[in-house]
């Protein structure tokens, strides 16, 4: 989700109209296995969930326009609508399927995909994916298939003429590989008095449509599916960018191709998929207690720290280890020691004033400057960190734009220090310390400026409060002004700067006081 936002809030910072979409996928024989298990139906086993993620979004400022749950009366009326068309096209027959089922990830898995386990705690012997490592069990039952076979040319066609569809690169190669391998119809749907929990097959009520089917679909769903004629864009379907993890990749990146494929839809224009997070370098597991409260997380630390660590830390190619002492250091040596220092030492310094500098020098031209640090740090990386971290998420890589934002933070910190404007002021003058110092406070304030807005994807209360103490306009906050020189009516702070740790953009965190 935070991925996901970041993503949408730098297009609404590009000035795009933007829709983001999360929610969550209800239905299946693992939440009706866990809902018994709780004791409770599951309807309002399904309930709890869906307000705790909603909750938890809220928390973490996720700027999500819808929430969707595939319980909702409109889901189900898409999904039906979607089965009357694959059946109408003669894509879907029925048959009699065997094979190793996985509740766990709601999937059939062929013989060579499973292997041999023995769980160490419990010496029980079973059956796992090899793919995935969750249990497996022997299942055989006559159910309604999907014509998955009939799309292998039409899907490897695609991937040819779109190469970078899947990213990261060696994922999009998993895919064509599994595809070029063969594919085998899809099973889409489990008998009823073993699968209550879903959405019945129209016209077979002994049938459940499979989750994979339904939960797909969810897409198009807030997107206004089924449309009315000559509005089938509105809603904002094809997506630019499906988000996802890399565990579901066969799901979005084969078998949701095909379905919409054979809908006669359009497809999403790029699927990313990211790596996971693991505790200590081992994959979390409730059953173990490996697992990191997020509620607790955001209470401790901030929902804007948590998103920009989680951004910053998040593995795109890789997992990567949760570690509470890593967001510590990350806080203290980046955000309070080069961020927040850097804004202290230019706003809260009574020698010289950033509007002065910003009305007496902001509007020449770079080209007067002398040589030295000011025009080396305004011509290599002032009037270019807009268009690197612009070009990164053109690419969808919104991990390599938070690390060329920070090292444009290290890099201003270094020019301020170089440029040592303490060292240069005139003792004459209140607040006017000589046009050399001006420079100095003028280029260091406009790397604050355009810190503030490019951050706002990250960490949107930390970014606005900096523009608050720089007293840029909230008009004046899109990428449009990320030019060096663009605003030239700033540096009258809006709120008080205050003493001391008050008004500190990153203060100490409470147990480093």
């Amino acid at each position: 989700m935070v991925l996901a936002d970041i993503i949408k809030r730098w297009q609404v910072l590009k000035g795009r109209n933007s829709i983001l979409l999360t929610g969550t996928d209800e239905h299946g024989m693992k939440v009706q296995r866990a809902a018994a298990k709780a004791g409770i139906d599951p309807k309002p086993f399904c309930d709890k969930g869906a307000e705790i993620f909603k909750e938890l979004a809220r928390k973490a400022e996720i700027s999500n326009d819808h929430f969707i749950r595939t319980t909702d009366r409109e889901h189900k009326d898409a999904v039906e609508y979607a089965w009357f068309l694959l059946q109408e096209k003669g894509l879907i027959y029925e048959e009699k399927h065997e094979g190793w089922y996985s509740v766990t990830d709601e999937a059939f898995y062929t013989q060579s995909a499973v292997q041999p386990y023995l769980d160490p705690p419990t010496g029980r012997k079973m059956m796992t994916s090899i793919e995935t490592g969750s249990e497996v069990e022997w299942s055989s039952e006559t159910n309604y298939h999907f014509r998955l076979s009939a799309f292998r040319e039409k899907l490897l066609e695609f991937y040819k003429a779109n190469p970078t569809w899947v990213v990261p690169e060696h994922r999009m190669k998993e895919v064509v590989q599994s595809v070029e391998a063969g594919l085998e119809d899809l099973s889409i749907s489990r008998p009823y008095d073993r699968l209550t929990w879903g959405i019945r097959v129209p016209g077979d009520e002994t049938q459940t449509i499979y989750v994979w089917l339904d939960a797909l679909v969810n897409y198009i769903t807030k997107a206004g599916y089924p449309w009315t004629p000559g509005l089938d864009t509105a809603g904002g379907w094809p997506a630019d960018c499906q988000v996802i993890g890399k565990d579901i990749v066969r799901f979005h990146c084969i078998y949701w191709p095909a379905f919409l494929m054979a809908l006669g839809l359009p497809l999403p224009k790029q699927i990313f998929s990211h790596a996971h997070w693991t505790l200590g370098g081992s994959k979390m597991s409730k059953s173990t207690g490996r697992v990191v409260d997020p509620f607790h997380a955001i209470d401790r630390f901030g929902s804007d720290v948590m998103r920009f660590y989680m951004g910053h830390e998040g593995g795109v190619q890789d997992d990567s280890s949760y570690d509470n002492i890593r967001i510590i250091q990350l806080y203290n040596k980046f955000l309070n020691h080069q961020l927040g220092n850097l804004a202290s030492r230019v706003m809260r310094n009574k020698k010289w004033s950033v509007q002065g500098a910003v009305q007496r020098v902001g509007g020449r031209s770079a080209e007067e400057w002398e040589e030295g640090p000011g025009a080396n740090f305004w011509n290599n990386s002032l009037s270019k960190i807009a268009s690197k971290l612009d070009s990164s998420f053109e690419l969808h890589d919104p991990r390599k734009a938070v690390f060329q934002l920070a090292d444009f933070v290290r890099g201003a910190n270094d020019f301020f220090q170089m440029s040592a404007p303490w060292q240069k002021t005139l003792s004459f003058g209140p607040r006017e310390p000589g046009e050399e110092v001006d420079k100095i406070i003028y280029e260091a304030a406009e790397a604050l400026r355009l810190i503030g807005i490019l951050l706002q994807p990250w960490m949107p209360n930390k970014a606005n409060l900096l523009l608050d103490q720089l007293g840029v306009r909230h008009d004046r906050r899109t990428f449009d002004w990320c030019k060096p020189g663009a605003d030239l009516e700033y540096g009258e702070p809006m709120i008080e700067l205050g003493v001391g740790y008050s008004g500190v953009l990153f203060p100490p965190l409470p147990s480093e006081e």
